[in-house]
């Protein structure tokens, strides 16, 4: 049994509730005492994680014109920020603990993340 049993499938559904979450939190939790790109830089990265699950060739995807693997590489980009983004922006407090966390979520979903069968070369 492998390890890597996030398919794209299951990957494309929490992609739009992933993407709202990144824009409401921020305002539930109250982010941003540290420092005001802590609301802000999640809430521009769910609206991007938005427009991405969007565009990705999957099947939730509305217009499929983004390759999956390229998704996948965005994931990853986002997740290594998130994880940087405290020591980066002087977060602290909840905003940092809310940047790591989100951040080992999302690198954590793209290492499980199965190969794409259903990607041509």
């Amino acid at each position: 049994m492998s390890l890597r049993f996030v398919t794209r499938t299951i990957h494309a559904y929490l992609d739009y509730p992933v993407a709202l979450a990144l824009m409401g939190l921020p305002f539930a939790l109250g982010l941003g005492a540290s420092n005001p790109i802590a609301l802000w830089l999640s809430v521009a990265t769910g609206v991007a994680a938005f427009v991405l699950t969007v565009l990705t060739d999957h099947h939730l995807g509305v217009w499929r014109v983004l390759p999956y693997r390229f998704h996948l590489a965005v994931d990853l980009l986002v997740g290594l920020t998130f994880l940087f983004a405290p020591s980066l922006f002087g977060f602290t407090g909840l905003d940092a603990v809310y940047y790591w966390l989100n951040g080992a979520a999302v690198v954590a979903v793209v290492s499980l993340s199965a190969p794409d069968q259903t990607a041509t070369a």
